[in-house]
């Protein structure tokens, strides 16, 4: 029976969320936007700007009406600590440059042509950016922070992070076999506790979603596949090639799933673990709070 009314608290929780960030959403995309392009007769280029940050907006200011008057707290998350999120943009941006040295050094990353920058590339750095602050809302601020209410932070970080795993193989296009599928699906829950687990050493949107974006952005500049997207690979300074192994190479998915990088991340997660149980930034569950709460009265009784 308390399985089930937790069952039932983390999907009241969820409802309330993406009921009020869809409604926003919904809004602003096809009722202020159309008026928007209406009375400014916008061209084509303006009207995909306002759509990203105009979304992106209207999910943060969601997002902060619903833990304000749903969960009836401050939104400490959506401040914006500057030095945090330099320091989250050069660590995402740092592990890619990481890997891809490496494997450039083993003859497994091959420079194949250098194109220099690309006038769009500022438009995809925007759309991944946009993109990475919704994930980060979606998935650490909604989805994990429901989780953990109930289950405790040990329990929502990994199942959170084996959703957002699950839901990133749709990326892919074409056939992977069972063990590729298995190395993927491994390699992206731990990415996702990457993120996760530093969502809850930091508990900030910003600082987080500043290192899945510099990540993210990292990887398209080198040319090679992201998350087994290739959209973007026409558009990088540096066109690359993969030769060997896909246990190294990371096979269509890319460099995130190289073993160098399982590696480097399973050595991140651990050391964000560490610092977020110094920091004592690790939450029982529901049930064991109440217990706790019962046996602090019953002492003072």
């Amino acid at each position: 029976m308390p399985v089930i009314l937790s069952i039932k608290a983390v999907l009241a929780k969820l409802l309330l969320a993406i009921t009020i960030i869809a409604l926003a959403v919904m809004a602003y995309r096809w009722l202020l936007l159309p008026a928007l392009q209406w009375l400014f007769q916008l061209d084509d280029p303006t009207t995909a700007l306002l759509r990203r940050v105009g979304i992106l907006l209207a999910m943060l200011l969601a997002y902060g009406v619903y833990v304000r008057y749903g969960e009836k707290r401050p939104v400490t998350e959506l401040q914006f600590p500057l030095t945090k999120v330099a320091v989250g943009l050069l660590a995402g941006a740092g592990m890619i440059v990481l890997v891809s040295a490496l494997l450039f050094a083993g003859g497994v990353y091959e420079v194949t042509a250098y194109r220099g920058w690309q006038s769009g590339l500022a438009d995809i750095a925007l759309v991944i950016l946009v993109a990475a602050v919704i994930e980060e809302i979606v998935f650490r601020a909604v989805l994990f922070q429901a989780l953990e209410s109930q289950w405790g932070t040990v329990t929502a970080l990994w199942l959170q992070s084996l959703i957002f795993s699950l839901l990133h193989i749709a990326n892919i296009d074409g056939q992977m076999d069972l063990q590729a599928l298995i190395i993927t699906v491994i390699s992206g829950t731990l990415i996702g506790a990457l993120w996760t687990v530093m969502y809850v050493y930091v508990r900030n949107v910003w600082v987080v979603a500043a290192h899945h974006a510099a990540w993210n952005f990292t990887v398209v500049l080198t040319g090679l596949p992201l998350s087994g997207l290739d959209d973007w690979q026409a558009m990088a300074p540096l066109q690359s090639v993969y030769q060997g192994p896909n246990w190294l190479t990371g096979g269509v998915v890319g460099p995130e799933d190289s073993v160098i990088t399982l590696v480097m991340v399973i050595m991140s997660v651990a050391a964000l673990i560490w610092l977020a149980k110094k920091q004592q930034r690790f939450y029982p569950s529901a049930a064991v709070r109440l217990a706790q709460a019962e046996t602090k009265s019953a002492r003072a009784c």
